[in-house]
């Protein structure tokens, strides 16, 4: 076995472990975790296919890969609306997530659904994701430093920055500069996916207590409110 497919295979097992979190947990459904398992479901099957293990159609792959990249940000920004903390900032991410969507409908219309237009849709895509990854990052350690709680969420946010600085600088290396190390960019690639799909399986651990904790308040808020209601 090559340290490429080693690597690989690693980075693989690495992106089932989040989305067996979130089956086991119980949060496939609970708010906007639906579509970090849709992210995650399509970047570890893309992943498992690319490896030499396995010999599938290499127009399906490419499409597959497409279309990943297409819903890369769309996916993820749709999750990171979990970490808003007010209503306007929710429908700013949601008019954000319509203009992205809108810009690779476009780019879609124009240069056509390949390589090049994913390419081209990443960069914003990839940009936008970093910078609110660092703010959420920066809000959350803040909490959790400060007031000790909320960890699980600082794990989640460090660990889509770690991701996403990693992947933007990938995108300058890979795309822009076009190293002629393509294997070894590959490899960096999935050392990165490895390491942040771990954090976050923690992060994701963590914040599922503090779930069962709050939804625990809330029943016995409901519950005073019944009995003292009327009183």
């Amino acid at each position: 076995m090559t340290l490429f497919n080693t690597v690989g295979l690693i980075s693989a097992i690495a992106l089932f472990l989040p989305i067996i979190i979130i089956l086991t947990l119980r949060l496939a459904w609970y708010k906007s975790f639906p579509a970090l398992l849709a992210y995650y479901f399509l970047v570890c099957g893309h992943s498992i296919l690319s490896l030499d293990f396995m010999k599938p159609d290499k127009t399906f792959i490419y499409y597959y890969g497409v279309l990943n990249n297409f819903l890369d940000a769309p996916l993820m920004l749709t999750f990171m609306t979990y970490f808003s903390k007010t209503a306007i900032f929710r429908k700013k991410l949601k008019i954000m997530i319509a203009v992205i969507i809108l810009l690779e409908l476009i780019v879609i219309a124009i240069v056509g659904f390949n390589i090049k237009a994913a390419i081209i849709v990443m960069a914003p895509g990839l940009l936008v994701v970093l910078v609110l990854s660092l703010l959420f990052f920066l809000h959350q350690a803040k909490i959790t430093v400060v007031y000790q709680k909320a960890a699980g969420k600082a794990f989640i946010a460090a660990s889509l920055l770690f991701a996403y600085g990693g992947y933007s600088f990938i995108y300058v290396v890979y795309y822009l500069l076009k190293t002629p190390y393509k294997a070894d960019t590959q490899i960096v690639y999935y050392l990165v996916t490895t390491f942040s799909s771990l954090v976050i399986a923690a992060g994701i651990f963590f914040e599922r207590k503090r779930v069962k904790q709050l939804t625990e308040l809330k029943v016995a808020r409901e519950e005073l409110k019944v009995i003292y209601g009327g009183s």
